[in-house]
């Protein structure tokens, strides 16, 4: 199995974890996701009164300069560590 295809899978096991992680963690998820499969963060850091998107901007941006692969890897692995 590639990295690719255990990627894929990962995100398709994020959508059934039997409970929904706290906040904190769906950010990490977001964050090495978009860095997995977009690369280091692009358009503009959102207002002031965008929280949530601010948020994930923030947490994608911290990633910047990590490889797809590393944050592949890395999104593979929270996700193995959040199924029972």
């Amino acid at each position: 199995m590639t990295l690719q295809d255990q990627f894929a899978q990962a995100q398709a096991d994020s959508k059934t974890l039997s409970e929904r992680p706290d906040n904190m963690t769906m950010l990490k998820m977001y964050s090495l996701f978009k860095q997995g499969s977009s690369g280091d963060v692009q358009g503009e850091r959102p207002g002031m009164t965008d929280f949530v998107g601010r948020a994930k901007w923030d947490a994608w941006n911290e990633l910047k300069g990590t490889s797809q692969d590393d944050a592949q890897q890395q999104y593979i692995d929270l996700v193995e560590g959040l199924k029972d």
